[in-house]
């Protein structure tokens, strides 16, 4: 019986090499022949992710199930070492069959470059990693806590890593005095705490509204009037309207194209657009209606913009992030030539690329398309990072598509050695009001495979860093990226 298992093992041996062989030809001449990603071509990294996209682009999971019974299973994790990976493999096999055409194995070091790759750029970015856990705790700062110095020695105590400023709020002044603040409170705990500074990008927003009464609330059937100018008018058909912070947003409407709300807490149908005015039919709502109000989001998922990332506002504010930060968030980006826009900018600041990182946020579909050539064209100029910016994000491509969304963007970004940061309302309940839900901690949990994790504002902050940090803590002796640690399990 085990001479003929040992027999049937070696004969799928040998088939299984041809294929891995084959695919790992296929890979190169793709890459070679295809040009998915333009740039970097000295960039290891880039090298990597385009090795990574060719391969994505076949569908592999019967190899990998048949490799598994021979103790060959490792190519569902292979991310950040494409080709050393298929080379292990082939090499294997190939000298379970007594065949040494494969190559043999790949050295440690260049099995494991990947990796390296990625840990420098992030401590490049955001700091050198806690002795307690990998991923790095970001932070976004108040309002007032440029007149609440003491605010901040207690989040670097607890486990800050990253203090966020938020340009969209505030004035330069405000911004300066935080930064003071959180390098004092770096000093005071003797860490050095880095300080993002996010520019606003231009929001679309409503500005004023009308409704019928203060308590009414849109529901699934009502209509909304988007006013590109003037007050917003309702009338005896159309009782809600709105006005916006981008005029041409209403002009650049088509009937049929979906508009989402307050992070998606409605969604409508543009029913007709006319002098200035688009009438909008509202097909579902959270629970009890959503209420309309001014400075509330509104995602345009299928109309075109076609709007510059970057306003004049932030160009005058880019003045005091370059004097002021160790890294730029970058809102609204979804091509390469939007790198070179910011990039030209900076240029004509004086601003050093090789300090100033930037992180780019990923909040629109364009910008999940185009994410290897952002990659490709932004690690050329400096330390880099990319922003999952769920809450946008999950109004632009749709709730249901986030999950599978934001795990793409985790393997593309580790095959690029690309520091990842995991935004948008992480234990936001415990932020907010001091008990945390049970989706929101496994949420948490999740977000140890990325190198930052984002914490928003709230009155109970500092108690969310405290159980961020342990909660990263304990994830990382279970899991590194998509690889299962195997620590001795205590419970049972």
């Amino acid at each position: 019986m085990n001479q003929q298992a040992n027999h049937d093992a070696a004969m799928e041996a040998s088939v299984l090499l041809d294929e891995v062989l084959a695919l790992r030809a296929k890979v190169v001449e793709e890459v070679a022949g295809a040009g998915l990603v333009d740039g970097g071509e000295d960039d290891a990294a880039v090298r990597n992710l385009r090795h990574y996209l060719a391969l994505r682009h076949h569908d592999i999971r019967d190899l990998q199930r048949r490799l598994m019974p021979l103790g060959l299973s490792s190519l569902g994790r292979l991310e950040s070492r494409v080709l050393p990976t298929l080379d292990a493999v082939a090499a294997t096999l190939a000298a379970m069959v007594g065949r040494g055409a494969a190559g043999g194995w790949p050295a440690t070091s260049e099995f494991f470059g990947g990796e390296m790759r990625l840990s420098e750029m992030a401590s490049r970015l955001l700091g050198e990693a806690r002795t307690n856990r990998r991923t790095r705790i970001m932070v976004t700062l108040p309002g007032d806590a440029a007149e609440r110095p003491e605010f901040l020695p207690d989040l670097a105590r607890r486990g800050m890593d990253v203090a966020r400023v938020n340009c969209a709020h505030d004035e330069p002044e405000a911004w300066r005095t935080m930064a003071l603040h959180v390098r004092a409170a770096g000093r005071a705990v003797g860490r050095d705490i880095k300080v993002l500074m996010d520019i606003a990008g231009p929001k679309i927003r409503t500005s004023a509204v009308a409704a019928p009464d203060k308590k009414a609330r849109l529901q699934a059937g009502d209509r909304l009037r988007l006013v590109a100018t003037g007050l917003p008018r309702p009338c005896a058909d159309v009782t809600f309207s709105a006005g916006v912070s981008l005029p041409e947003l209403v002009t650049r409407l088509s009937v049929g194209d979906r508009v989402r709300y307050d992070d998606g807490k409605l969604e409508g149908v543009v029913e007709d657009v006319s002098d200035g005015e688009a009438v909008i039919r509202v097909v579902k709502t959270k629970a009890g209606g959503a209420k309309l109000k001014p400075e509330k989001g509104l995602n345009l998922p299928d109309t075109a913009l076609g709007l510059s990332p970057l306003t004049t506002k932030d160009e005058a504010d880019l003045a005091t992030v370059i004097e002021c930060a160790d890294m730029l968030g970058y809102s609204f980006v979804s091509r390469p030539d939007d790198i070179d826009l910011l990039e030209d900018i900076l240029d004509r600041l004086g601003a050093d690329h090789q300090r100033l990182g930037l992180i780019a946020k990923i909040e629109q579909p364009d910008a999940v398309k185009n994410l290897p050539a952002l990659i490709a064209r932004a690690r050329q100029r400096g330390p880099f990072g990319v922003m999952i910016a769920r809450g946008d994000l999950a109004a632009e491509i749709g709730f249901e598509r986030l999950a599978e969304m934001q795990e793409e963007i985790l393997w593309l970004c580790e095959a690029a050695s690309v520091p990842v940061v995991w935004a948008t309302q992480v234990l936001e309940d415990l932020v907010k009001e001091g008990i945390p839900s049970r989706a929101e901690m496994t949420d948490a949990a999740m977000a140890a495979r990325a190198e930052c994790v984002m914490l928003n504002k709230g009155p109970l902050v500092t108690e969310a860093v405290s159980v961020l940090d342990t909660l990263l803590g304990r994830m990382e002796n279970h899991i590194l990226k998509k690889t299962p640690q195997l620590r001795a399990l205590t419970s049972w």
